[in-house]
């Protein structure tokens, strides 16, 4: 089969489209061709690589996907062949007390698809049954592969971590990336005024339809904090902030918040290190809260909701599998609003 792939970490000029090995199924996996897949900053990373990071060459990458089942293990029971599916891609062992508990994120074993095994951006990819979802007949096939990574983690974030309530004010970093736009679609479904900075003034009139109350460009005002402090919360601060930018953003994100406010994380897109005044910290009882994906039974909420048309993922661009290149260089672009697809078959 055709598929992405690297054999030296480095950047997307080690990015080679070509033939791979065919897959093979355990009895509890299912085989999927793949119709579409969406790009990630995982993507980048796993590209780029880590210390400790030790794949098996050559290695395919790609974490969300969509498409039709092609065959099943023995073992599985819930779907069946030419089944219309999405994903959940955290995978765990499924067995070990976090498993069990529904803490998945916590499984010594957990893994994202595309980092540590094969991902979708090859004309097959594989998973197990536990994570493979039915999609509705009316839901497109390009939906269902830009919806899972960044729509259950931004869920997980605010539901789970962030417990958000109706009338709670939510500072979103970011809005043209796929966590951010997700975030802002679910915080006002359940009741939040919403906050949100991004860089053009285009993407403040994208993010105002996305729903946020209150759209800063952040290129324009970069001191931001103070008048979010003193005209939009009336000296109040906010109650959570969701980063997933880090070094740039993660200082102002405490400043932000109200005394008891919590800081949600999920990513560092600028990078990880941030020099921090611990006094705003423990002066204001914040809480900060780390957030990876979600487990099983998040996943399914907030697909349901999906599937329900409560929220809708912004798909910006569909590139052509052999466009891969240009697809990763565009996810770096300034100009990108919501998610980017590759359509492989």
């Amino acid at each position: 089969m055709k598929g992405v792939f690297f054999n030296e970490h480095g950047n997307i000029n080690n990015i080679q489209i070509g033939e791979v090995n065919d897959l093979r199924i355990s009895p509890n996996e299912v085989l999927i061709e793949t119709k579409f897949s969406a790009l990630n900053h995982l993507d980048f990373f796993v590209i780029k690589g880590w210390p400790g990071l030790s794949l098996q060459k050559p290695h395919v990458i790609g974490a969300d996907g969509s498409g039709i089942v092609k065959e099943i293990g023995s073992e599985v029971s819930t779907i069946q062949v030419g089944d219309r599916v999405t994903i959940n891609p955290g995978i765990s062992c499924g067995k070990c007390y976090n498993c069990l508990s529904g803490n998945q994120v916590f499984c010594n074993f957990f893994s994202i698809k595309g980092e540590h095994e094969w991902g979708t951006f090859a004309e097959f990819f594989k998973m197990p049954e536990i994570n493979v979802l039915k999609i509705p007949n009316e839901y497109s096939l390009e939906k269902a592969a830009a919806t899972p990574l960044t729509f259950l983690t931004a869920y997980r974030m605010l539901i789970t971590q962030a417990i958000i309530k109706p009338g709670h004010i939510v500072f979103i970093h970011g809005a043209g990336g796929g966590v951010s736009s997700a975030a802002i679609q679910i915080a006002k479904l359940f009741g939040a005024t919403v906050i949100a900075t991004t860089s053009t003034p285009l993407k403040v009139e994208k993010t105002k339809k996305l729903g946020a109350d209150y759209v800063i460009n952040y290129r324009e005002m970069k001191d931001y904090t103070k008048y979010v402090y003193i005209e939009l919360t009336k000296r109040r601060g906010v109650d959570i902030v969701i980063d997933s930018i880090g070094n740039v953003t993660f200082n102002k994100s405490i400043r932000l918040l109200k005394p008891g406010g919590r800081l949600i994380t999920c990513g560092a897109t600028t990078g990880p290190i941030s020099e921090i005044n611990i006094a705003n910290i423990f002066w204001k009882h914040l809480e900060i809260k780390g957030s990876t994906m979600g487990n099983q039974g998040e996943f399914h909420a907030v697909m349901q909701l999906l599937f329900n048309s409560k929220l809708d993922p912004i798909i910006d661009k569909i590139f052509p599998f052999e466009k891969i290149r240009d697809a990763l260089r565009y996810l770096s672009d300034e100009k990108r609003f919501g998610k980017i697809l590759i359509k492989i078959s």
